[in-house]
């Protein structure tokens, strides 16, 4: 007989599969809005407004990542106390994460200018598209405070199970998106402000929706209860969580970006194939992200419950499908990946260069299942010091790696150095689960 995992119902196969398909759905969604977005502006005929809707996005992403934490830290925390049946607490959840992320989008606002510098500081751009760019953003950012709402809306769906309401305010966000940029670039002719315009509206439109499916938080007399919602030990807990959270993930990104800096030591050549390839790991991320959203969910409710045993299986049938899904991922890339290859790009060279790397292709699923996993159950548990410090221990061991391989082996080299940082997140992690799963009982 099934263990229940403190929630909706038994934890079963479907159960999984109807939190994690709906994140993977709305994850595809995500490039088809940067490529209308480039599309349209691309109708202009001009150089100079693509390259300014590129960089003005890239730096604007970049400043919202950092507030990203708010997602993890907010599914932690209302999955356990969803698991302890605590209604007060899970509605104090949502306010406290949506308080922190008005804060955080009011600051960007006030502080847009020399942020914006910045940002030209480290990507600069022709005089046209720097200026067309600070227009775009200037428009842009005003929707700050309601992206970084959706971050938390997000994650206290996912500790709610709710991962179709997930899916329905990314296809409406990107539909009201997609029809604006054509109204108001193709048919009013509004250009790079046209697209910036259209992003605000849309993005103020999600998390608008968002509220709507989260209205019972608000309508719960609990929230408004300022004792609870200001508990400077509850507020202490989830700053600590969040900045846990917040360090892994540069650390995370250090290796990601340190990686293209060194691919780009090999020529042009082999970084238009390391472009092409770092394609795969996004699809790799695509399809795993909605196993790992499971997880945090399911064992954070087990936690929450004090059921060690149901948090053993949650952490286990997850595990189960994330693995499969890593084999199907990498039969396709072993089978399917030169075809993959060769409609990415036309340039011969590329398309040699990039076969010689499939293997790596290959073996990422089935290293990376792990990390995934193992994030998963520890975001779901809030045991993020210990994210913070493995991860920390893996990002050495990545440049420990990529420092000793790349003499040796050049590219390669390289390539083997990421697989090694994958399997170094997967294992620490692993090493640190025994005692997780004893603490349960404590």
């Amino acid at each position: 007989m099934a263990d229940a995992v403190a929630g909706p119902g038994p934890l079963t196969h479907r159960r999984i599969l109807n939190i994690a398909v709906p994140v993977v759905l709305a994850n595809i969604t995500v490039p088809i809005l940067g490529l209308v977005d480039t599309g349209v502006v691309g109708q202009m005929g001009e150089a100079a407004p693509i390259g300014a809707v590129g960089i003005g996005a890239l730096i604007l992403t970049a400043l919202y990542w950092v507030f990203g934490f708010l997602r993890m830290g907010t599914t932690g925390f209302a999955a356990q106390a969803i698991g302890g049946g605590d209604g007060a607490e899970t509605a104090a959840i949502l306010i406290r994460a949506l308080a922190i992320a008005a804060l955080a989008g009011v600051s960007i606002i006030a502080l847009q200018w020399p942020l914006f510098a910045a940002g030209f500081r480290l990507s600069p751009a022709s005089a046209e598209v720097e200026t067309l760019a600070r227009s775009y953003m200037s428009i842009r950012v005003w929707s700050a405070p309601f992206l970084i709402a959706t971050y938390a809306i997000t994650g206290w769906l996912v500790a709610a199970e709710r991962t179709r309401a997930i899916l329905v305010m990314q296809l409406t966000m990107n539909g009201i998106n997609i029809a604006l940029d054509l109204v108001f670039v193709l048919g009013w002719g509004w250009g790079v402000q046209g697209v910036a315009v259209a992003t605000v509206i849309a993005e103020v439109s999600g998390c608008v929706l968002g509220l709507w499916f989260c209205r019972a938080a608000f309508e719960a007399a609990p929230w408004r209860d300022r004792a609870r919602l200001l508990d400077p030990a509850k507020l202490k807990r989830f700053a600590s969580v969040n900045t846990d959270i917040l360090i892994r993930s540069l650390l995370l990104q250090s290796i990601f970006m340190s990686f293209l800096f060194f691919a780009a030591r090999y020529g042009d050549t082999r970084l238009a194939a390391t472009h092409i390839l770092m394609q795969f790991l996004t699809v790799t991320a695509y399809a795993m992200d909605g196993f790992a959203f499971a997880a945090e969910s399911l064992v954070g409710q087990a936690l929450g419950a004090r059921r060690r045993a149901a948090f053993r299986r949650a952490a286990l049938l997850v595990s189960g499908w994330c693995f499969a899904t890593g084999v199907a991922l990498a039969l396709a890339f072993a089978l399917f990946g030169g075809t993959i290859i060769d409609w990415m790009t036309t340039a011969p060279d590329v398309r040699v260069t990039a076969r010689d790397y499939l293997i790596f292709m290959a073996l990422t699923p089935l290293i990376s299942a792990a990390p995934f996993m193992m994030d998963g159950i520890f975001i779901g548990a809030t045991r993020t010091r210990d994210m913070r410090n493995m991860m920390a221990l893996s990002t050495a061991i990545y440049f420990t790696a990529a420092l000793t391989l790349m003499p040796l082996a050049g590219s390669h080299g390289l390539w083997l150095a990421l697989l090694i940082s994958f399997a170094a997140r997967g294992a620490t992690l692993a090493w640190k689960y025994p005692a997780l799963e004893r603490s349960i009982d404590a």
